[in-house]
């Protein structure tokens, strides 16, 4: 008979539930993925470099775990909401709280559930997508990938199934502790803000300042390090809340006291629905701020990371090839790329000891760049040159500098720069390692990994990828590891954005049906169906913008963090393309949203439908 009644309730709320189901099978379908990528020995076993990407994609899951957390609790609390009459009717007629917490035990999890291998089962063709746009983009070789994953799904299934038993548990006692007559009439209590001017002003003044200081922590985050962190993560949240608290009301209250903005069209009637249940809102848009930032904010680094592996590389290693030992076949090749600068620097090795010829260094000197940390705690590079004269003052100081050059199959402990009087008479097997610098690096990469492969096998080692003072080994560490960043910040900030957007929805649609006797009345007394529709797109229009806004400014100011730290060198660059991919996504669901409201409220059924709240 539960069953019975769980599937009932969730049938006749097919469409809220649908939302529901379409934010949670994103977020299932996007962990799965994430769990299937990190823990595929395939990838491990393509390149040494990608246990990077392993750690990228595990702290991926962990942040969507969190955020799909508050989700749940909020998108099930508005459920809950929705469908609080009924349960209360049901207790009126006699049924115990143990089976009314049993029935939403059950609707939860079943929603969970269903949710969950649909998810997974979307996660599986996503990953399957996703592996090889990964591969084709990181440049490597994978053989025998399978996107499905066995441990990746009982992970996905276990943490989504504790999420919800959880969340059923916590909704099951929150609504059999509350009276029945609360529960039927909770939704028509309007929320009174009669207010003290001067404690008014001073929460506004206050949530301004505690913005400033988390913009501020996020600025300086080299001299503050994790304590700046920790300042933004509680002032930006807190500010976040007063704002909403004190603007939104004052707004809401200012335009009311304008006679000319009151009295035009349903004004006054769309400012009343908004004071309706203004402090639920306050705190959901506090909430969803924070989660619009968060989602538009993993967007735009995500894309950000990717667009700065060149310059990285760049500031990295001045060379774009290194040959050790190089044949005749491969100077050819070489040569064929038109380099702009060769440089050739002899070496003899005897036993333990490397012995570099000074003249090289004279001919060509070595160049290198150095990380430098500023008087204001950010980091830049200092491009430093060793010509004959630098080499020689100090000829035993130099070992780490020119450890890249020597090849791996000499084992040494220190490195001597000496004149040619002094090298003719060291008795040791005779080396040359060429570094080249090419016109466009960009244009001729591709050219450059046969070349990089050979030396790597003729070197006989599995880390040569690893050499920081060749280009295309930085590029290719740096592609590997900001690819990752790059496809979890697009990921999190879809699943972010589907979880927000929903939470939105569910908030708005709760109120729906008592809102709909509303609607109706004044359809009654002769307004406009036009002039509905209207105020619908305006009140939701509303709740919509304010959060987008405030976000905004959030991922403005917060992209300073990865700028000061040089993360990012340039985060604003192209920053219009994520902020164009979010805001589509973004009116796509505020539209859906005036859909399902508009079809709740101005629906043409019997007036009975809204009072049961079905």
């Amino acid at each position: 008979m539960l069953w019975k009644l769980a599937l009932g309730g969730i049938k006749s709320r097919l469409k809220d539930y649908i939302v529901l189901f379409s934010g949670l099978t994103i977020s299932a379908a996007i962990f799965y993925m994430f769990q299937s990528l990190a823990s595929n020995p395939e990838f491990l076993k393509a390149n040494s470099t990608l246990g990077m990407i392993v750690f990228i994609f595990y702290f991926g899951s962990v942040l969507l775990g969190i955020i799909t957390l508050v989700y749940i609790l909020y998108a099930n609390s508005f459920l809950l909401t929705m469908r609080q009459r009924t349960y209360a009717m049901f207790m009126m007629l006699g049924a115990k709280s143990s089976k009314i917490a049993q029935l939403i035990f059950i609707e939860t999890v079943a929603v969970g559930v269903i949710s969950t291998v649909v998810g997974s089962a979307v996660g599986v063709g996503l990953t399957s997508i996703i592996s090889q746009v990964l591969v084709k983009q990181m440049d490597i070789s994978i053989t025998h990938f399978s996107p499905w994953s066995t441990s990746a799904a009982l992970v996905t299934a276990i943490f989504f199934l504790v999420l919800f038993a959880f969340a059923a548990i916590y909704n099951a006692g929150k609504l059999v502790k509350t009276p029945v007559l609360n529960l039927l009439n909770q939704a028509k209590t309007p929320t009174r803000f009669k207010r003290n001017p001067v404690l008014w002003g001073i929460e506004v003044a206050g949530g301004l300042i505690l913005l400033a200081v988390g913009y501020w922590s996020m600025a300086q985050l080299n001299t503050l390090q994790l304590f700046g962190l920790g300042i933004a993560l509680v002032t930006i949240v807190l500010g976040s809340y007063f704002v909403f608290d004190a603007f939104f009301l004052m707004i809401i209250q200012l335009l009311r006291r304008n006679e000319r903005f009151r009295t035009k069209e349903l004004h006054s009637f769309t400012l009343g629905q908004l004071s309706f249940r203004i402090r639920d809102f306050t705190r959901l848009l506090s909430m969803v701020s924070i989660v619009f930032a968060l989602a538009l904010g993993a967007i735009t680094v995500g894309l950000g990371f990717h667009d700065t592996i060149q310059t990285m590389a760049e500031q990295i290693s001045p060379y774009d090839l290194m040959l050790h030992d190089p044949t005749t076949a491969s100077q050819k090749q070489a040569d064929a790329l038109s380099p702009i600068s060769v440089s050739t620097y002899q070496y003899k090795v005897a036993g333990k000891n490397v012995y570099f010829l000074a003249s090289d260094f004279n001919r060509a000197p070595f160049k290198e760049n150095q990380p430098q940390q500023r008087a204001d705690g950010s980091y830049g590079v200092k491009k430093v040159t060793y010509g004959e004269a630098e080499m020689l003052k100090d000829p035993t100081g130099h070992t780490q500098t020119l450890a890249d050059l020597v090849t791996q199959k000499a084992p040494y402990q220190t490195i001597t720069v000496v004149n040619a009087a002094d090298y003719a008479k060291v008795n040791g097997t005779v080396h040359s390692t060429q570094l080249y610098i090419t016109k466009d690096f960009m244009a001729i990469k591709d050219k450059l990994k046969p070349l990089v492969a050979a030396d790597q096998k003729q070197e006989g080692s599995t880390n040569a990828n690893m050499s920081m003072n060749q280009k295309y080994s930085v590029y290719a560490l740096y592609n590997t590891m900001m690819s990752g960043f790059e496809f979890m910040g697009l990921f999190l900030g879809i699943a972010f954005l589907a979880m927000l957007a929903s939470c939105l929805m569910f908030k708005i649609l709760s109120g729906a049906a008592s809102d709909a006797l509303r609607y109706q009345m004044l359809e009654k007394i002769g307004t406009r169906r036009s002039l509905l529709k209207k105020s619908i797109r305006q009140e939701i229009g509303t709740l919509f913008v304010l959060p987008g806004i405030l976000g905004v400014i959030h991922v403005l100011f917060g992209l300073q963090m990865f700028k000061v730290t040089e993360l990012l060198p340039q985060p604003y660059h192209n920053i219009w393309l994520p902020f164009l991919i979010f805001l589509v996504l973004y009116v796509l669901y505020y539209f859906l949203t005036v859909q399902l409201y508009s079809g709740i409220v101005l629906h043409s059924g019997k007036q009975e439908e809204f009072q049961r709240g079905e």
